[in-house]
């Protein structure tokens, strides 16, 4: 143990150096020669659930690398009451177009728990991020001498109009405003940026496993490995279609026998993904198998030995589970929605599918053919190895954090 940190001696932080093999000795020089620039400042992510989804798993890794890389990067998680992530929950699907009844003891609950995160939160960094719809108003409770921007994850690209209507005002406040895609862009007068997720190539979700490792995990679930597997991994949401999955799967039983495996979590900001979870588990059976785990060992073994994976989303912001499972080799069968298809080049490197029918042929396609596996697979690693890996998502950052350059020089806040 360090005495001074408090640091046990093996523990250690991945770094931009250890991406070399991957990204090449050019990029990582390039990389930590933005972060030199600007080591001086002090940033910080707030967020609504530490873990569950997409946007706890990237900053959990992009926080670590960006301290790495000598910025001290923090991340705070708000907190809130069952009625409040009810409420927010609601507010997601209507970002994504669903209807909402935004009442006004419903505004008056979601302004009143993130003023009262507000009043503990001390801000005082050189850059706060705020992800998403639950933390968006804090921006109203501070004496704003930095910049702030606002990191919407979700699908944009038909927001409910009285819902969009009533955050437009919150939004407007920020700095600037980054979204995953172009078309998730929005009439407003912040700037916006279009940033794509990515993922940790060394995380105990992606890192390699041994065969011997796979086989631990998928025997202390039980999860039978006689036949192909059939795995989705994704958080317990309608907008995921698990019930698509089902179907689908009961179509490809038809022509090939197979196990399909349905593992995810239930968020703690996710207060729908109970009940979503408990009408999946109701069709469960020996070769229908349910999980609800926080464990990203078994992901990561699982989209290594299953044959294919699916994410049939209906809308999707990104589907950081895609990137996860094309890093692996593994081919994808997505739904033809938001991010998904800017991962999947229909036919190359996965296939895309709109309907159960569509995804039930293309798996009963790829459990038919290893060739095709094989092809598909190797185009999907390569992809995302180019695309999709956490320092092109670090660099992406620090050049809109490069950006407010002028405004930190005015406060003397980085060097020349």
């Amino acid at each position: 143990m360090d005495v001074s940190t408090g640091t046990p001696p093996t523990a250690r932080l991945t770094t931009v150096e250890d991406y070399a093999p991957l990204i090449g000795a050019r990029a990582v020089e390039r990389i930590l020669a933005k972060a030199a620039r600007l080591r001086d400042l002090h940033v910080v992510h707030i967020n609504s659930t530490y873990y569950g989804g997409g946007v706890a798993e990237i900053l959990s890794s992009l926080t670590l690398l960006m301290n790495a890389a000598g910025i001290p990067t923090g991340w705070r998680v708000i907190q809130g009451r069952p009625d409040f992530f009810s409420i927010t929950k609601k507010m997601h699907n209507a970002l994504q177009g669903a209807e909402i009844n935004l009442t006004e003891q419903k505004q008056h609950i979601y302004e009143d728990v993130v003023f009262e995160n507000a009043v503990r939160l001390h801000l005082g960094h050189d850059l706060v991020i705020v992800h998403d719809p639950q933390p968006l108003p804090l921006i109203r409770h501070f004496r704003k001498k930095s910049p702030w921007v606002w990191r919407c994850h979700v699908d944009l690209s038909k927001p409910n109009p009285a819902l969009w209507s009533y955050l437009a005002p919150f939004v407007e406040r920020y700095d600037a405003v980054v979204l995953s895609l172009p078309e998730y862009a929005q009439k407003i007068s912040p700037p916006q940026r279009f940033i794509m997720p990515a993922i940790n190539p060394f995380s105990t979700t992606n890192k390699e496993l041994s065969e011997a490792e796979i086989n631990d995990r998928l025997e202390h679930y039980a999860i039978p490995t006689d036949l192909p597997l059939i795995v989705q991994v994704s958080r317990f949401d309608h907008w995921k279609d698990p019930q698509g999955v089902i179907e689908a799967f009961r179509i490809v039983r038809k022509e090939v026998d197979a196990t399909l495996v349905l593992v995810g979590n239930v968020a703690t900001d996710d207060p729908e993904g109970q009940e979503v979870f408990q009408s999946i588990c109701q069709q469960a059976e020996e070769r229908i198998r349910v999980l609800s785990v926080q464990d990203s060992a078994l992901v990561n073994a699982l989209q290594r030995r299953a044959a294919v994976v699916v994410q049939k989303s209906i809308r999707e912001g990104f589907g950081l589970t895609v990137t996860e499972a094309m890093w692996k080799g593994t081919p994808v069968v997505g739904g033809k929605a938001g991010g998904i298809r800017h991962q999947i080049e229909d036919g190359s490197n996965g296939f895309l599918v709109e309907t159960v029918e569509q995804a039930a042929q293309r798996i009963v396609q790829l459990l038919k053919d290893p060739g095709l596996r094989r092809r598909i697979g190797a185009k999907a690693r390569e992809s995302a190895g180019a695309r999709f890996l956490m320092t092109r998502l670090m660099e992406d950052w620090l050049d809109l954090i490069g950006s407010f350059e002028p405004h930190f020089r005015l406060r003397g806040d980085v060097g020349a």
